[in-house]
């Protein structure tokens, strides 16, 4: 009733943005900048919240993709000059991690896992499986490297080489995003951007998170006991649950379950 009364001041609005699940682009995908852009851009357009709070709960995923969602976030954090808070559940490891740092500040359970600043890349080799079975594998193709790593042939070090190199890019961007939304928050340890994962207070300690606290009392604790609370998230069509996505989606409940069985999730 207050916004009615002339002259009253609103109970203040927090905007959350539930960004749970892994991170891939396509239909398979739970979380990605296609799925997240409209509810982003509700979150911070929808009246003047007063902040924004980002429920992240993810194993990780696209390197790209986590970093368009994290660069939105921003950008309109910085054109609304909203505050942003992350807030992590079970986890923010790798990419859900590089979404974590688009908040200015980020806190944690104390059972949260955190981290995993790296770069991982997977497959698998079959080529003595099928010759085993009397299968010839043909590929034809016109430049030398276009078969590069393909798991039906043997593997070629060149390939694990340049393979390699390309991750040390991508894991080099990603130390440059978390060095410049923690800056001199961050502990002077090796450690943080070798791979490994912390739990709770340890990533306090380590600058990776700024506290421990769970979203909806800190942000009372913040605003008010009137603060009021907005959720934006990702909408999946009925129809997605039947025909032609369900085999899709039983290979995504595959991958998403390898990728948070990596924490012991």
């Amino acid at each position: 009733m207050k916004r009615w009364i002339p002259f009253m001041k609103p109970d203040p609005v927090v905007a959350v943005i539930r960004l749970h699940g892994t991170i891939a682009t396509g239909p398979r995908g739970q979380l990605n900048d296609i799925v997240m852009a409209s509810p982003i851009e509700r979150a911070f357009r929808r009246g003047r919240p007063a902040a924004v709070a980002l429920s992240i709960n993810s194993p990780g995923g696209s390197p790209v993709q986590s970093s368009l969602i994290a660069a939105r976030i921003r950008r309109l954090a910085d054109e609304k000059k909203v505050p942003v808070y992350a807030f992590v559940e079970d986890a923010a490891a790798s990419g859900g991690y590089w979404l974590a740092c688009a908040g200015d500040e980020i806190y944690a359970d104390r059972s949260s896992i955190v981290g995993s600043i790296g770069v991982i890349m997977a497959s698998f080799g079959a080529h003595e499986f099928i010759a085993r079975h009397g299968i010839e594998r043909r590929v034809y193709t016109s430049g030398e490297s276009k078969s590069q790593l393909d798991p039906f042939k043997p593997e070629d070090p060149k390939d694990v080489e340049r393979i390699k190199a390309i991750g040390g890019d991508i894991h080099e961007a990603f130390i440059e995003h978390v060095k410049q939304a923690r800056g001199d928050k961050l502990a002077d340890d090796a450690a943080l951007f070798s791979g490994e994962f912390w739990v709770g207070q340890k990533a306090v300690d380590l600058g990776l998170a700024d506290g421990l606290g769970h979203l909806v009392p800190f942000m009372k604790d913040k605003f008010g006991k009137d603060v009021k609370f907005q959720v934006f998230g990702p909408k999946k069509s009925l129809f997605k649950r039947f025909g032609a996505q369900m085999a899709g989606e039983a290979l995504a409940a595959v991958e998403d379950r390898v990728l948070w069985s990596r924490f012991g999730l």
